[in-house]
């Protein structure tokens, strides 16, 4: 019931496929990766819109309940966590946004040493493998995962890019390179039409090779320590109890819910609130399970005419030529991510960087339903504010392992964000109702030409919005000086030893993009300070 390793895992999602790989290319070097969910075997996970199929699935997801929210009109949300080999890169939307340079000259500006941009960049370069044009300067063209554009042509994404363009916001075909500002499409992890999720790109080759055994419906529950060093853990994994060991470090990949979970099982965390549970306190961590953070997205919609959307192509005998068309290689409704333009900007022109984001898909969803197309020609567009101050918190609810935490994502609750989500709400309907669309717009169907004033369309907002799926910051990473940092630059847990977290909870800040070009970044990083090795800083910048 007990085995040992070099290094010990928590979570096969992008931070522990990439972490697994990169350990066990040290000679001798035995990893172990605990996954909490099954096999990745569905053919809904190769198909990029398979993902509409797996999150409802308890197979594929596990489901946390938030806290009423309460500038979210008192509402409960579902977080939806991947739960499966890959995790969530397994069943997300493919996209793959870096986000700003800034995003991570804050974080070193915060006192996090070595994650400024010049420092990051080579390990956001060494993951991927860019597919098309791109400046080789910001582009990795040697890595494991794919990344590239969309190959479906639509008429109403272009009548959407150059919509922006009358606008003022000028084409980017690279966000994530020099500049992130400007409209274009989504980059996405695809190729060939089929997802190349972590477990693809990254674990199988590691499993392979031989030096890392992967451990399924392996459910963490206990950290295991001797003194403060942690020695392993226990785990659940077919009606019984068991133990893994480390030689070397223990990394909680768990994500931004799981990983402050499994530290305050093992007494670490805000002292108070664990005594109160009877959990014996190791280490007294005020942070853990603080800060919080996700954007939040509200979609509008409109009906569109004379245009063929993704509405119809889901149906009858369109759907099946779809089909085919996946299957043999081609370009295909069935190969593309759920949201194919972006533009990202500024809410005002005198700030220095961007602070809010639309998306763009020519398609819509039937109220009420969870990804249904609407039976008639539809198009979408959601917003969301980069950066958002408003933070919430993971906390236990019993010190039973089994048990859901509390999760409170507090959306709204700062007085700084809802105007940046209205400006990025009343730019999204000005592209909408732009001349450059009209011939293909019929009218306006969520929120509706009723919706007019700041309040009616925060009103519209607290009762719609949702979550992008893009949870960070629980673990925070800081200085010594930081009473609330989780993590010190190194992602070590402070005050214990041979215990990292290494997933999207270490982020100080959601960064301004999706979460998971990121997670990758960190892990990569991570992996080089366990190993001790350094990379030159990148000179373009």
């Amino acid at each position: 019931m007990s085995e040992t390793f070099d290094y010990v895992i928590v979570g096969s999602g992008p931070a522990g496929c990439v972490l697994a790989k990169r350990l066990s290319e040290d000679a001798g070097v035995s990893v172990c990766l605990l996954e909490a969910g099954g096999p990745d075997r569905s053919p809904y996970v190769r198909m990029p819109a398979g993902f509409v199929k797996m999150l409802d699935k308890p197979g594929f997801m596990g489901f946390y309940p938030t806290e009423a929210i309460p500038a979210a009109a008192g509402r409960s949300l579902r977080i939806p966590q991947g739960r499966i080999v890959g995790g969530s890169s397994s069943i997300n939307g493919l996209a793959y946004s870096r986000g700003q340079r800034q995003d991570f000259d804050d974080w070193s500006a915060w006192g996090n040493l070595g994650w400024s941009y010049r420092e990051v960049l080579p390990y956001f370069m060494r993951s991927e493998r860019r597919i098309g044009a791109a400046d080789e300067r910001f582009r990795g063209r040697s890595g494991e995962l794919p990344v590239s554009n969309p190959d479906w042509p639509s008429a109403l994404c272009e009548a959407f890019i150059a919509a922006a363009g009358q606008q003022g916001f000028a084409r980017n075909p690279d966000y994530n390179g020099a500049e992130q500002d400007g409209a274009g499409y989504f980059q996405r992890i695809i190729e060939g039409g089929r997802r190349v999720c972590c477990a693809d790109a990254f674990l199988r080759p590691a499993l392979a090779a031989g030096q890392v055994q992967l451990k399924l419906r392996a459910e963490a529950e206990v950290l295991l320590f001797d003194g403060l060093r942690a020695t392993g853990l226990a785990y659940r994994q077919d009606g019984q109890l068991r133990q893994v060991h480390a030689r070397r470090e223990v990394l909680l990949c768990a994500g931004t819910i799981n990983s402050p979970k499994l530290l305050q099982l093992a007494g670490i965390g805000p002292a108070p609130a664990l005594q109160e549970l009877g959990i014996s306190v190791r280490q007294h961590l005020p942070g853990v399970g603080e800060n919080l953070r996700d954007h939040y997205t509200v979609r509008m919609v409109a009906r569109a005419r004379d245009v063929a959307t993704l509405n119809e192509y889901s149906r009858g005998w369109r759907l099946g030529l779809e089909a085919l068309k996946w299957l043999a290689g081609r370009p295909s409704i069935l190969g593309l991510s759920p949201s194919l333009v972006h533009l990202f900007c500024r809410s005002r022109p005198e700030l220095d960087r961007g602070d809010i984001q639309v998306l763009f898909t020519p398609g819509s969803y039937k109220e009420g339903r969870s990804y249904v197309l609407d039976d008639h020609p539809g198009m979408s567009c959601g917003a969301r504010q980069q950066r958002p101050f408003s933070s919430g918190y993971v906390r236990l609810r019993s010190a039973d392992p089994q048990a859901a935490p509390q999760v409170q994502p507090n959306y709204l609750s700062d007085p700084r964000d809802p105007p940046v989500l209205l400006a990025a709400l009343r730019l999204a309907r000005q592209l909408l109702h732009s001349p450059t669309l009209a011939r293909y717009f019929h009218s306006e169907t969520l929120p509706g030409p009723q919706v007019q004033t700041d309040d009616e369309w925060l009103d519209f907002a607290r009762r719609r919005g949702s979550t992008a799926y893009h949870l960070v910051g629980t673990c925070k990473m800081g200085p010594a000086d930081d009473a609330m940092a989780v993590v010190d630059p190194q992602l070590r847990v402070r005050g214990l030893q041979h215990l990292r977290v290494v997933d999207a909870s270490v982020m100080p800040q959601v960064p301004s993009a999706n979460t998971m070009a990121a997670t990758l970044m960190v892990a990569e990083k991570a992996a080089d300070m366990i190993r001790g090795r350094q990379v030159a800083e990148a000179a373009a910048v």
